[in-house]
């Protein structure tokens, strides 16, 4: 960890910490790395996804981030030559089973954006819902991210709450990146200015924006990722969207710019996709139906040049 880890960003870093002591040493830690087997490693996986006595049921998700961090380690080993071959290679590892996207439909998005008027993060849910930022993305946001003349945002780094404090990080696929937005959502940025600078008239000396960030409190402190959710809960139960998460907003961004016309390559540039068959992996669906739509469009419109009657 100490000497094979540098560079990795701190969030990650207190990932791998948690996984080690919290999963890998109860349960592999006795073991001599030379005698350390697939099988111990194998063993110690089904416990996992069983609940076996003496282990803690982990997700699917959960038992491969851990195969993750376990495999890395051991990789690490074999190149210092302390080992021949790394265990875990052999391993086999539970099935993720796809979950579905949960965005929000047109009419849903309509009543959102009603239910959120006056609440305290209004701004915030507006402009993520209509941009598809991470939530550490938005955070991070600062004043000097937003270009009002050429109707532009850049990304270029994240904010994490790593043991209670906040620190900055680059983006999931290290790749800064630029955003062009509705004018719509560029008033409600000037919105947010305009409140802004009042908050800090108001509170004085105690204003503590130091990075100039878009999204704070009233008084210029970092907002916490915990309240945002526990905010957008109480707002999307009463409506019915139930097991609404944030990063939701990000995905109902996202089928709605498939909708309004948006193409893929497009769309993987602004989300920040690494490669845009990830962003047909999550979507694909979205633009199946897309194209469902659009056969039915063409069937109508080659009855109607054919001259076949009762064209539907």
């Amino acid at each position: 960890m100490n000497d094979y880890c540098v560079g990795v960003k701190p969030r990650t870093l207190d990932k791998y910490r948690s996984t080690v002591r919290v999963r890998l040493v109860p349960h592999i830690g006795r073991i001599k790395l030379t005698d350390l087997s697939t099988h111990h490693i194998q063993h110690m996986y089904n416990g996992f996804l069983r609940g076996d006595e003496g282990f803690t049921q982990l997700s699917t998700k959960s038992i491969r981030d851990t195969h993750g961090t376990l495999h890395r380690a051991l990789q690490q080993a074999v190149e210092l030559d302390y080992i021949k071959i790394n265990p875990s290679d052999r391993c086999k590892l539970p099935r993720i089973e796809k979950t579905d996207i949960k965005p929000m439909e047109s009419q849903q998005i309509g009543a959102f954006l009603q239910a959120i008027k006056g609440s305290r993060y209004e701004r915030l849910f507006t402009v993520d819902l209509f941009t598809g930022l991470r939530m550490g993305e938005i955070l991070a946001l600062s004043w000097d991210c937003i270009d009002f003349d050429r109707g532009m945002i850049r990304i270029y780094r994240q904010l994490h709450q790593v043991k209670g404090q906040y620190i900055f990080g680059t983006l999931k696929n290290d790749k800064p990146r630029a955003l062009a937005v509705a004018p719509s959502v560029l008033e409600v940025l000037k919105e947010q200015r305009a409140q802004q600078r009042l908050w800090k008239l108001a509170a004085g000396p105690v204003w503590e924006n130091g990075e100039d960030l878009v999204f704070t409190d009233e008084i210029g402190r970092h907002l916490s990722p915990n309240s945002i959710r526990v905010a957008l809960h109480r707002i999307t139960e009463p409506l019915g969207i139930e097991g609404f998460r944030f990063h939701d907003l990000r995905h109902s961004y996202a089928v709605a710019s498939l909708q309004a016309g948006d193409d893929l390559k497009t769309l993987q540039s602004n989300l920040g996709h690494h490669t845009a068959a990830f962003t047909m992996e999550v979507y694909g669906h979205c633009t199946e139906e897309m194209q469902q739509a659009s056969a039915g469009r063409m069937e109508r419109f080659i009855g109607a040049v054919a001259g076949v009657k009762n064209a539907q």
